[in-house]
């Protein structure tokens, strides 16, 4: 990654500069059998199809709160760095009433009402399935994303000094989050570009974040996201470990 990198989307251009092949988040749902890789190329072009969905179909503008009521989860990874490339404030399991913007899981849509701004469901489903039926109310993410451009450019420079980040009522800007993560990356057992860090930490602290996306984002590194890791038998966790290829775990 480079020195001059300011923001979470300043991280994610270099790494799909640097090797956009190589795989950056693979995801695994316990509970449903799921596996997905997304190599930085793939996970890229996700980022700016949410990215135009953000700012050119719903008019999100930098500074808007975008209220993510998302599990530990591919996607939600893809809209955190959405986020940061239009200069939103990702407000994980924020309050969507006081939101500009909410998107939610299909767990959480009742809270998500609460928000009288436009309103996005993602199913959750394997391989970025849609809802059977849209729920009410609700754009349906899985229906409306894969038209966006795969180009994305913001009508504003993101200032690396603004807030890009709330989670567990913290803020971070989004210099604040590039920072953190390249300085606790070591302490996660990511020493650079090769790392494969599995982590079974959730996304609703900034320490699941770091260790499910910014800190191997920010090394040149990967991540083995698993959601209900503790539904694994530690033999086929053990056996899960050897297949990645894993170099540090964290749970």
């Amino acid at each position: 990654m480079n020195a001059t990198d300011r923001t979470p989307a300043d991280l994610l251009r270099s790494a799909l500069a640097a090797d956009p092949a190589r795989p950056l988040v693979t995801f695994y749902d316990d509970a449903t059998g799921e596996r997905v890789e997304l190599s930085v190329a793939t996970f890229a072009n996700w980022v700016a199809k949410t990215a135009n969905l953000l700012q050119g179909e719903l008019s999100v503008e930098p500074g808007d709160r975008v209220a993510l009521l998302l599990p530990g989860h591919w996607q939600t990874a893809v809209w955190l760095l959405a986020c940061a490339s239009v200069g939103a404030v990702a407000d994980v399991a924020g309050e969507p009433g006081a939101a500009d913007v909410v998107v939610s899981g299909p767990d959480s849509l009742e809270a998500a009402r609460t928000c009288s701004g436009e309103r996005v469901a993602l199913a959750l489903r394997p391989l970025g399935g849609r809802f059977p039926q849209p729920p009410e109310g609700f754009l349906d993410y899985a229906v409306e994303v894969p038209g966006q451009s795969d180009l994305f450019r913001p009508y504003a420079p993101v200032d690396p000094e603004e807030p890009a980040l709330i989670v567990a009522g913290r803020e971070f800007s989004g210099a604040e989050v590039v920072e953190r993560a390249r300085a606790e990356a070591a302490g996660l057992g990511l020493t650079g570009p090769g790392s494969r860090l599995l982590s079974g930490r959730p996304y609703d602290t900034w320490e699941g974040l770091a260790a499910g996306l910014y800190s191997p984002l920010a090394t040149g590194a990967s991540v083995v996201l698993c959601r209900n890791l503790d539904a694994l038998p530690e033999e086929r966790l053990t056996q899960r470990l050897e297949a990645e290829r894993v170099t540090a775990t964290t749970r």
